[in-house]
Protein backbone atom coordinates (compact mmCIF):
# COMPACT_ATOMS: atom_id res chain seq x y z
CA UNK A 1 0.00 0.00 0.00
CA UNK A 2 1.48 3.24 -0.94
CA UNK A 3 1.35 5.86 1.62
CA UNK A 4 2.56 9.49 2.08
CA UNK A 5 3.73 11.80 5.21
CA UNK A 6 2.71 15.36 5.66
CA UNK A 7 4.88 17.46 8.33
CA UNK A 8 3.03 20.28 9.64
CA UNK A 9 5.70 23.82 11.03
CA UNK A 10 3.04 25.95 12.20
CA UNK A 11 5.95 28.71 12.45
CA UNK A 12 5.33 32.03 11.05
CA UNK A 13 7.55 35.75 11.28
CA UNK A 14 3.93 36.74 10.76
CA UNK A 15 0.51 35.37 10.12
CA UNK A 16 -1.32 36.16 6.88
CA UNK A 17 -4.20 38.30 7.38
CA UNK A 18 -6.24 35.17 5.17
CA UNK A 19 -4.49 32.10 6.19
CA UNK A 20 -6.66 29.56 8.13
CA UNK A 21 -4.20 27.18 8.77
CA UNK A 22 -2.88 26.45 12.54
CA UNK A 23 0.26 29.05 12.45
CA UNK A 24 1.64 30.58 15.52
CA UNK A 25 4.46 33.20 15.75
CA UNK A 26 8.03 32.25 15.36
CA UNK A 27 9.52 31.16 18.92
CA UNK A 28 13.21 29.81 18.86
CA UNK A 29 12.70 27.89 21.99
CA UNK A 30 9.42 25.98 20.87
CA UNK A 31 10.95 25.41 17.42
CA UNK A 32 13.54 23.38 19.05
CA UNK A 33 11.35 21.52 21.47
CA UNK A 34 9.12 21.12 18.25
CA UNK A 35 11.16 19.39 15.96
CA UNK A 36 12.62 17.37 19.39
CA UNK A 37 9.41 15.70 19.10
CA UNK A 38 9.20 14.99 15.73
CA UNK A 39 12.43 13.45 15.29
CA UNK A 40 11.46 11.59 18.16
CA UNK A 41 7.85 10.61 16.39
CA UNK A 42 10.07 10.08 13.14
CA UNK A 43 12.51 7.28 14.98
CA UNK A 44 9.51 4.80 15.43
CA UNK A 45 8.28 4.87 12.31
CA UNK A 46 9.06 1.77 10.03
CA UNK A 47 6.84 2.70 7.31
CA UNK A 48 7.92 3.51 3.83
CA UNK A 49 6.58 6.48 1.94
CA UNK A 50 5.71 6.98 -1.66
CA UNK A 51 5.88 11.01 -1.22
CA UNK A 52 7.05 13.58 2.01
CA UNK A 53 5.52 16.73 1.91
CA UNK A 54 6.69 19.53 4.71
CA UNK A 55 4.43 22.33 4.76
CA UNK A 56 2.63 25.42 7.44
CA UNK A 57 2.80 27.40 8.03
CA UNK A 58 6.71 28.66 7.15
CA UNK A 59 9.01 25.50 7.27
CA UNK A 60 11.74 28.06 5.59
CA UNK A 61 11.23 30.43 8.99
CA UNK A 62 13.06 27.62 10.57
CA UNK A 63 17.25 28.99 10.92
CA UNK A 64 19.24 25.93 9.65
CA UNK A 65 19.86 23.91 12.81
CA UNK A 66 16.42 23.16 13.47
CA UNK A 67 15.84 22.13 9.31
CA UNK A 68 19.17 20.14 9.71
CA UNK A 69 17.69 18.37 12.58
CA UNK A 70 14.80 17.95 10.56
CA UNK A 71 15.87 16.25 7.63
CA UNK A 72 18.31 14.29 9.08
CA UNK A 73 15.05 12.43 10.76
CA UNK A 74 13.70 12.13 7.56
CA UNK A 75 16.72 10.82 5.49
CA UNK A 76 16.16 6.99 5.84
CA UNK A 77 12.81 7.93 4.42
CA UNK A 78 13.56 10.64 1.89
CA UNK A 79 16.36 8.23 0.56
CA UNK A 80 13.50 5.96 -0.97
CA UNK A 81 10.47 8.46 -1.28
CA UNK A 82 9.89 9.29 -5.52
CA UNK A 83 8.95 13.07 -4.46
CA UNK A 84 9.76 15.15 -1.10
CA UNK A 85 8.52 18.46 -1.32
CA UNK A 86 9.07 21.64 1.01
CA UNK A 87 7.11 24.45 1.02
CA UNK A 88 8.95 27.88 1.50
CA UNK A 89 8.64 32.08 1.42
CA UNK A 90 10.49 34.14 -0.40
CA UNK A 91 11.51 36.10 2.67
CA UNK A 92 12.84 33.29 4.20
CA UNK A 93 14.68 31.19 1.56
CA UNK A 94 18.82 31.52 1.33
CA UNK A 95 21.18 29.59 -0.74
CA UNK A 96 22.35 27.84 2.26
CA UNK A 97 18.68 26.74 3.16
CA UNK A 98 18.64 25.61 -0.56
CA UNK A 99 21.48 22.85 -0.42
CA UNK A 100 20.67 21.91 2.74
CA UNK A 101 17.59 20.65 1.33
CA UNK A 102 19.41 19.12 -2.00
CA UNK A 103 21.37 17.25 0.30
CA UNK A 104 18.61 15.60 1.81
CA UNK A 105 17.05 14.70 -1.09
CA UNK A 106 14.36 16.83 -1.50
CA UNK A 107 13.55 17.16 -4.91
CA UNK A 108 10.76 19.98 -5.00
CA UNK A 109 10.25 23.25 -3.52
CA UNK A 110 6.80 25.04 -3.82
CA UNK A 111 7.17 28.66 -3.09
CA UNK A 112 4.79 31.35 -1.20
CA UNK A 113 4.88 33.92 -4.33
CA UNK A 114 1.27 34.75 -4.38
CA UNK A 115 1.64 37.72 -6.19
CA UNK A 116 4.53 39.59 -8.43
CA UNK A 117 2.60 42.90 -7.70
CA UNK A 118 3.79 45.12 -4.73
CA UNK A 119 0.22 46.55 -3.87
CA UNK A 120 -1.51 43.24 -3.94
CA UNK A 121 1.39 42.15 -1.44
CA UNK A 122 0.65 44.62 0.50
CA UNK A 123 -2.90 43.90 1.07
CA UNK A 124 -1.94 40.62 1.64
CA UNK A 125 0.50 41.66 4.62
CA UNK A 126 2.98 39.45 3.22
CA UNK A 127 6.69 40.51 4.30
CA UNK A 128 8.49 40.11 0.81
CA UNK A 129 8.35 42.03 -2.76
CA UNK A 130 7.63 41.29 -6.12
CA UNK A 131 11.63 41.50 -6.21
CA UNK A 132 11.95 39.04 -3.98
CA UNK A 133 9.31 36.93 -5.01
CA UNK A 134 11.59 36.83 -8.24
CA UNK A 135 14.94 36.54 -6.89
CA UNK A 136 13.77 33.97 -4.74
CA UNK A 137 12.64 31.32 -7.95
CA UNK A 138 16.04 32.54 -9.13
CA UNK A 139 17.44 31.04 -6.22
CA UNK A 140 16.24 28.18 -5.97
CA UNK A 141 17.25 27.31 -10.01
CA UNK A 142 20.63 27.92 -9.28
CA UNK A 143 21.02 25.88 -6.20
CA UNK A 144 19.87 23.15 -8.35
CA UNK A 145 16.08 22.65 -8.14
CA UNK A 146 14.78 21.46 -11.19
CA UNK A 147 10.96 21.50 -10.07
CA UNK A 148 9.53 24.42 -8.85
CA UNK A 149 6.62 25.71 -7.81
CA UNK A 150 4.74 28.76 -7.29
CA UNK A 151 1.29 29.83 -5.58
CA UNK A 152 -0.45 32.69 -6.82
CA UNK A 153 -3.52 34.21 -5.53
CA UNK A 154 -6.12 36.00 -7.36
CA UNK A 155 -9.56 37.20 -6.73
CA UNK A 156 -8.63 40.24 -4.33
CA UNK A 157 -11.04 43.04 -3.84
CA UNK A 158 -10.80 45.17 -6.60
CA UNK A 159 -8.76 43.26 -8.45
CA UNK A 160 -8.94 43.22 -12.21
CA UNK A 161 -8.08 41.17 -15.10
CA UNK A 162 -4.85 43.67 -16.13
CA UNK A 163 -3.37 42.86 -12.92
CA UNK A 164 -3.66 39.64 -12.88
CA UNK A 165 -2.28 38.93 -16.51
CA UNK A 166 0.56 41.00 -15.38
CA UNK A 167 1.39 38.30 -12.64
CA UNK A 168 0.94 35.46 -14.85
CA UNK A 169 2.92 36.95 -17.66
CA UNK A 170 5.73 37.31 -14.83
CA UNK A 171 5.78 33.67 -13.50
CA UNK A 172 5.96 32.67 -16.86
CA UNK A 173 8.99 33.88 -17.64
CA UNK A 174 10.76 32.13 -14.50
CA UNK A 175 12.43 28.86 -14.39
CA UNK A 176 8.96 27.04 -12.93
CA UNK A 177 7.37 23.67 -14.16
CA UNK A 178 3.83 24.45 -11.51
CA UNK A 179 1.71 26.34 -11.19
CA UNK A 180 -1.27 26.17 -8.37
CA UNK A 181 -3.84 29.80 -8.59
CA UNK A 182 -6.01 30.09 -5.73
CA UNK A 183 -9.02 31.88 -5.59
CA UNK A 184 -8.71 34.43 -2.06
CA UNK A 185 -11.22 32.98 0.28
CA UNK A 186 -12.24 34.50 3.50
CA UNK A 187 -12.53 32.71 6.13
CA UNK A 188 -14.71 33.49 9.53
CA UNK A 189 -12.31 33.28 11.54
CA UNK A 190 -9.31 35.09 9.81
CA UNK A 191 -8.69 38.83 9.42
CA UNK A 192 -10.33 39.31 6.02
CA UNK A 193 -13.74 38.03 6.49
CA UNK A 194 -14.60 41.54 6.34
CA UNK A 195 -13.64 41.88 2.57
CA UNK A 196 -16.00 38.24 2.00
CA UNK A 197 -18.83 41.03 0.46
CA UNK A 198 -16.32 42.73 -1.73
CA UNK A 199 -15.48 39.20 -3.84
CA UNK A 200 -16.98 39.56 -7.22
CA UNK A 201 -17.76 36.27 -8.45
CA UNK A 202 -17.96 37.44 -12.16
CA UNK A 203 -14.29 38.78 -12.14
CA UNK A 204 -13.13 36.17 -10.80
CA UNK A 205 -14.96 33.87 -13.51
CA UNK A 206 -13.39 36.05 -15.99
CA UNK A 207 -9.61 35.69 -14.38
CA UNK A 208 -10.36 31.98 -13.80
CA UNK A 209 -10.68 31.47 -17.66
CA UNK A 210 -8.15 33.53 -18.62
CA UNK A 211 -5.90 31.71 -16.48
CA UNK A 212 -6.91 28.58 -17.61
CA UNK A 213 -6.19 29.40 -21.13
CA UNK A 214 -3.13 31.32 -20.70
CA UNK A 215 -1.47 28.85 -19.23
CA UNK A 216 -2.71 25.68 -21.55
CA UNK A 217 -1.14 27.99 -24.37
CA UNK A 218 2.10 27.87 -22.43
CA UNK A 219 2.09 24.39 -21.89
CA UNK A 220 0.94 23.94 -18.67
CA UNK A 221 -1.52 21.40 -18.34
CA UNK A 222 -4.06 21.61 -16.43
CA UNK A 223 -4.96 18.67 -14.23
CA UNK A 224 -6.88 19.72 -11.22
CA UNK A 225 -8.93 22.34 -10.24
CA UNK A 226 -6.39 25.09 -8.80
CA UNK A 227 -3.23 23.48 -10.80
CA UNK A 228 -0.97 23.15 -13.74
CA UNK A 229 2.15 21.93 -14.25
CA UNK A 230 4.96 20.99 -17.44
CA UNK A 231 4.61 17.24 -18.61
CA UNK A 232 5.20 14.98 -15.92
CA UNK A 233 5.69 17.84 -13.10
CA UNK A 234 2.68 16.89 -11.39
CA UNK A 235 2.74 17.32 -7.56
CA UNK A 236 2.31 13.62 -7.05
CA UNK A 237 1.88 14.04 -3.13
CA UNK A 238 -0.79 16.10 -3.67
CA UNK A 239 -2.15 13.59 -6.41
CA UNK A 240 -2.20 10.86 -3.30
CA UNK A 241 -4.94 13.43 -1.37
CA UNK A 242 -7.22 13.53 -4.44
CA UNK A 243 -6.94 9.97 -5.21
CA UNK A 244 -7.96 9.43 -1.55
CA UNK A 245 -4.84 7.42 -0.79
CA UNK A 246 -3.97 6.49 2.50
CA UNK A 247 -1.25 9.66 4.50
CA UNK A 248 0.69 9.97 7.80
CA UNK A 249 0.10 13.72 9.64
CA UNK A 250 2.94 14.43 12.01
CA UNK A 251 2.71 17.65 13.66
CA UNK A 252 0.22 19.88 15.68
CA UNK A 253 -3.38 20.12 13.66
CA UNK A 254 -2.30 17.56 11.02
CA UNK A 255 -4.88 14.96 9.45
CA UNK A 256 -4.20 11.44 8.45
CA UNK A 257 -6.22 8.98 6.54
CA UNK A 258 -4.93 5.30 6.40
CA UNK A 259 -6.81 2.10 6.14
CA UNK A 260 -10.17 4.04 5.98
CA UNK A 261 -9.47 5.73 9.81
CA UNK A 262 -9.47 9.41 9.75
CA UNK A 263 -7.98 10.97 12.46
CA UNK A 264 -6.69 14.00 13.73
CA UNK A 265 -3.81 15.60 16.04
CA UNK A 266 -4.55 18.37 18.34
CA UNK A 267 -3.72 21.45 17.24
CA UNK A 268 -2.25 23.58 20.47
CA UNK A 269 1.44 23.19 20.15
CA UNK A 270 2.13 23.43 23.14
CA UNK A 271 -0.40 20.64 23.99
CA UNK A 272 1.52 18.42 21.38
CA UNK A 273 4.25 18.49 22.54
CA UNK A 274 3.46 17.49 25.89
CA UNK A 275 1.25 14.74 24.99
CA UNK A 276 4.19 13.05 22.52
CA UNK A 277 6.76 13.16 25.62
CA UNK A 278 4.32 11.65 28.14
CA UNK A 279 3.06 9.39 25.33
CA UNK A 280 -0.49 10.10 25.37
CA UNK A 281 -2.63 10.16 22.54
CA UNK A 282 -2.54 13.33 20.76
CA UNK A 283 -5.40 12.40 18.74
CA UNK A 284 -8.34 14.79 19.24
CA UNK A 285 -10.55 13.11 16.35
CA UNK A 286 -10.64 9.98 14.84
CA UNK A 287 -13.61 8.42 12.79
CA UNK A 288 -13.59 5.05 10.77
CA UNK A 289 -15.20 5.67 7.14
CA UNK A 290 -17.86 3.23 6.02
CA UNK A 291 -17.03 1.71 2.83
CA UNK A 292 -20.19 3.73 1.30
CA UNK A 293 -18.58 6.93 2.72
CA UNK A 294 -15.10 6.20 1.62
CA UNK A 295 -16.33 5.59 -1.70
CA UNK A 296 -18.20 9.00 -1.83
CA UNK A 297 -15.10 11.35 -0.66
CA UNK A 298 -13.14 9.53 -3.24
CA UNK A 299 -15.36 10.52 -5.78
CA UNK A 300 -15.46 13.93 -4.23
CA UNK A 301 -11.88 14.92 -4.32
CA UNK A 302 -11.30 12.76 -7.68
CA UNK A 303 -13.87 15.01 -9.79
CA UNK A 304 -11.39 17.79 -9.25
CA UNK A 305 -8.88 16.52 -11.39
CA UNK A 306 -8.97 16.95 -14.82
CA UNK A 307 -9.20 13.76 -15.92
CA UNK A 308 -11.99 12.70 -13.51
CA UNK A 309 -12.99 9.45 -12.53
CA UNK A 310 -12.77 5.95 -14.66
CA UNK A 311 -15.33 3.79 -13.41
CA UNK A 312 -13.16 0.85 -13.94
CA UNK A 313 -10.75 2.68 -11.86
CA UNK A 314 -12.96 3.32 -8.83
CA UNK A 315 -14.64 -0.24 -9.00
CA UNK A 316 -11.04 -1.43 -8.37
CA UNK A 317 -10.42 0.89 -5.43
CA UNK A 318 -13.78 0.33 -3.53
CA UNK A 319 -15.26 -2.50 -5.16
CA UNK A 320 -18.49 -0.42 -5.71
CA UNK A 321 -20.23 0.13 -8.91
CA UNK A 322 -20.12 3.90 -9.66
CA UNK A 323 -23.11 4.20 -11.84
CA UNK A 324 -25.31 2.35 -9.05
CA UNK A 325 -24.01 4.47 -6.37
CA UNK A 326 -24.26 7.70 -7.77
CA UNK A 327 -27.27 7.42 -10.50
CA UNK A 328 -29.68 10.15 -8.93
CA UNK A 329 -27.04 12.58 -8.63
CA UNK A 330 -25.61 12.03 -11.84
CA UNK A 331 -28.68 13.06 -13.39
CA UNK A 332 -28.86 16.31 -12.22
CA UNK A 333 -25.29 17.00 -12.67
CA UNK A 334 -25.36 16.37 -16.01
CA UNK A 335 -28.84 18.24 -16.75
CA UNK A 336 -27.17 21.43 -15.02
CA UNK A 337 -24.14 20.53 -17.65
CA UNK A 338 -21.71 20.24 -14.73
CA UNK A 339 -20.33 16.82 -15.85
CA UNK A 340 -20.02 14.98 -18.60
CA UNK A 341 -19.82 11.04 -19.36
CA UNK A 342 -16.27 9.95 -20.72
CA UNK A 343 -17.04 7.92 -24.02
CA UNK A 344 -15.49 4.73 -25.51
CA UNK A 345 -16.32 2.57 -28.01
CA UNK A 346 -19.88 4.06 -27.61
CA UNK A 347 -20.19 2.97 -24.19
CA UNK A 348 -19.52 5.17 -20.44
CA UNK A 349 -16.31 4.55 -18.97
CA UNK A 350 -16.22 7.85 -16.48
CA UNK A 351 -17.59 10.75 -15.60
CA UNK A 352 -15.64 14.27 -15.65
CA UNK A 353 -16.17 18.14 -15.14
CA UNK A 354 -17.71 20.32 -17.92
CA UNK A 355 -15.89 23.70 -18.28
CA UNK A 356 -18.47 25.11 -16.23
CA UNK A 357 -18.05 22.62 -13.84
CA UNK A 358 -15.00 23.67 -13.38
CA UNK A 359 -16.05 27.11 -12.02
CA UNK A 360 -18.86 25.10 -10.20
CA UNK A 361 -16.23 22.43 -8.53
CA UNK A 362 -17.36 22.78 -4.98
CA UNK A 363 -21.05 22.26 -5.54
CA UNK A 364 -20.55 19.49 -7.68
CA UNK A 365 -18.03 17.68 -4.86
CA UNK A 366 -20.14 18.22 -2.12
CA UNK A 367 -22.86 16.68 -4.26
CA UNK A 368 -21.34 13.52 -3.77
CA UNK A 369 -20.54 13.52 0.13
Amino acid sequence: MSISLYIHIPFCKRKCPYCDFYSIEYNKDLVDLYIDVLSYQLKKIRQKFYTIYIGGGTPTALDIEALEKLLKSLYRFSKEAIEFTVEANPESVSIEKLKLFLKSNVNRISIGVQSFDDRKLKFLERLHTAKDAINSVLLAKDAGFKNINIDLIFGLPYEDLYIWKNDLKKALHLPIKHISTYILTCEKNTKFYKYKDLLDDETITKLYIYTVDTLKRHNFFQYEISNFSKKNFECKHNLMYWENNSYLGLGCGSFSYIDGVRQKNITDIKEYIDRVLKNKDMVIFREKLSKIKSARETIALKIRTISGIDFDWFYKKTNINFLELEKNSLVQLKKDNLIKYKIKNNKKIGIQLTKKGLLFADTVSSSFL
